[in-house]
């Protein structure tokens, strides 16, 4: 288990045993950090770099000395999550501000290194600390409805997905005319009613002739109904009497049974659908329904992915220190969930020259990177963005895991840009904070009602920032309220608990004890079953 004062090695660790000299030199080092973060406030912010782009830890490059105050428990917590000390309930947050980035140590004391030279760390008091988690989400919703939405017209065939940009009103009545409801008889006045063998009338044929009282006539499903019937009655309800020619009804007729009358569903020019909605196959029914050949629709917004980061691999084992881009085959299908006409991801590794050179020939709405977001040596897309002009919207939120997460203006007309942070469930924290509300917004789709629901457990909490963590839904028992329970493996660089999860559950600074209702946030393929499985609770 993890604790104050450095994590325990369990034999064969290949970190020296605690009490060795290296081992107690870094918890010197470690109290040091601890001691200036008190000077400071401990405050935590965008200034630490986040960069393991897949399901394990980023190897170790070059030690990089930082200034104290650099917050950094996500990434301690990603390269914890293989030591064999740690069990698989074990809480991401352990109650420290300080940290190290893959295996580095925080600067001993009068040894600290000056800031970069164009970014403040947490602790500098011209840095502007990060905005909360529901504030960032705001500006990310603002800035996608900044604009107004561009409108095309699709066929129906090409619409499903898309966003009604129109209020889709009903090009005539529904039904257009007087229909049987079900095969039968359609009779006039009382009966016994009078009948003539035939055919009867059958559905998609013109107008009958006037029903006179007391007959009756065959009549079929969709069938349009002769003038002056007064009911339909049902073939099960009937008795035909063949050789007297009358027909007799089994139950008592009510006027106007069995008969869709015109306009029964909608009159002509009734609003439908509002606009905002998205097409459903259910939709495209009815628009067809209601005379509708193609549908005015918001364009699908474009997203291009730049995969950043030396160390990843497309394919095979993790070795040699390199391990496998989790982000790149995740995050494409996860952005066509949200709605959006995504690009197969592009691979760029640690190049700057590459990453200006994506941005500026891209034509998409929204450019999502991953990892980079900080201030490490090879944390380019702050530098990129600052030769480029661009306009930081949200630099950093008080989330974990995800806080270096960050959201952008390339230019008055150009796309916006989301970073996210390189591990994979910070990412994913970043593609729900800022992504999902910002790509809603350029959709034209209205903001979602916030959903809360029961937890049924405690949920330890950052003291100062948000939490996302994955839960899944419980039926209630014996008359219960509906709930939700918090999935284990939820560390920052972990994917098997969101694997498990159909939503997260935000929980706010200081955490919440079981029975509190929580906010939720439902991922766009959350199962109508919940998973039971054990093994992720």
């Amino acid at each position: 288990m993890t604790g104050s004062d450095g994590p325990h090695r369990e034999p064969g660790s290949d970190v020296p045993a605690a009490g060795s000299a290296s081992e107690r030199a870094r918890e010197e080092e470690e109290r040091a950090v601890e001691q200036a973060l008190a000077l400071v406030g401990g405050s935590s912010g965008p200034g630490r770099s986040d960069r393991s782009g897949g399901s394990g830890e980023r190897p170790s490059r070059s030690r990089d000395p930082r200034a104290p105050g650099d917050s950094r428990d996500e990434d301690l917590n990603a390269r914890r999550s293989n030591d064999s000390h740690i069990g698989p309930s074990s809480d991401p947050y352990d109650g420290r501000d300080s940290d190290l980035r893959d295996g580095r140590a925080a600067p001993a004391p009068g040894r600290e290194q000056p800031p970069h030279p164009d970014r403040a760390f947490p602790g500098d008091p011209a840095k502007t600390p990060p905005p909360s988690w529901d504030r960032a989400r705001a500006v990310a919703a603002r800035a996608g409805r900044g604009g107004a939405p561009a409108t095309i017209r699709l066929p129906l065939d090409r619409a499903l997905g898309h966003v009604l940009a129109e209020a889709l009103g009903a090009l005539t009545d529904l039904p257009s005319f007087d229909t049987s409801a079900m095969d039968g008889w359609a009779v006039a006045g009382p009966g016994p009613w009078a009948f003539e063998a035939g055919a009867g009338l059958l559905a998609g044929r013109g107008p009958a002739a006037a029903l006179p009282d007391g007959t009756a006539v065959r009549i079929a499903t969709g069938a349009r109904v002769p003038p002056e019937t007064t009911a339909v009655i049902r073939s099960e309800h009937a008795h035909v009497d063949e050789a007297r020619g009358l027909l007799h009804a089994r139950r008592s007729v009510v006027t106007g049974q069995d008969i869709r009358p015109r306009g029964q569903e909608c009159r002509s020019g009734e609003q439908l659908v509002p606009a905002g909605t998205v097409v459903t196959p259910a939709v495209l029914g009815l628009a067809a329904a209601a005379g509708y050949d193609a549908l005015p629709v918001v364009p699908r917004p474009r997203v291009d992915i730049l995969v950043l980061g030396d160390e990843l691999l497309n394919a095979g084992l993790p070795h040699d220190g390199l391990i496998r881009d989790a982000l790149g085959p995740m995050l494409g299908p996860w952005l066509r969930a949200l709605g959006a006409e995504v690009s197969g991801p592009r691979r760029l590794g640690d190049d700057a020259g590459a990453l200006r050179s994506a941005l500026t020939s891209s034509d998409a709405d929204l450019i999502v990177t991953t990892g980079g977001t900080a201030a490490g040596p090879v944390d380019h897309v702050h530098p990129v963005l600052d030769a480029l002009g661009a306009e930081l919207l949200v630099d950093g939120v008080a989330v974990r895991p995800g806080h270096p997460m960050l959201l952008a203006r390339l230019s008055p007309d150009g796309p916006y840009l989301v970073g996210l942070p390189g591990n994979p469930l910070a990412a994913v924290s970043g593609l729900l904070t800022l992504a999902e509300p910002l790509l809603a917004g350029i959709a034209g789709r209205p903001a979602q009602d916030p959903y809360r629901a029961l937890v049924h457990a405690e949920v330890h909490g950052h003291p100062h920032d948000t939490r996302l963590v994955p839960v899944v839904h419980r039926p209630g028992r014996a008359g219960g309220r509906d709930h939700v329970a918090p999935l284990r493996y939820n560390g920052p660089a972990m994917l098997r608990g969101i694997a498990a999860a159909d939503g997260l559950a935000v929980v706010p600074p200081g955490g919440v004890r079981s029975g509190t209702e929580v906010e939720i946030l439902d991922l766009p393929w959350a199962p109508a079953t919940p998973w039971t499985e054990g093994c992720f609770t």
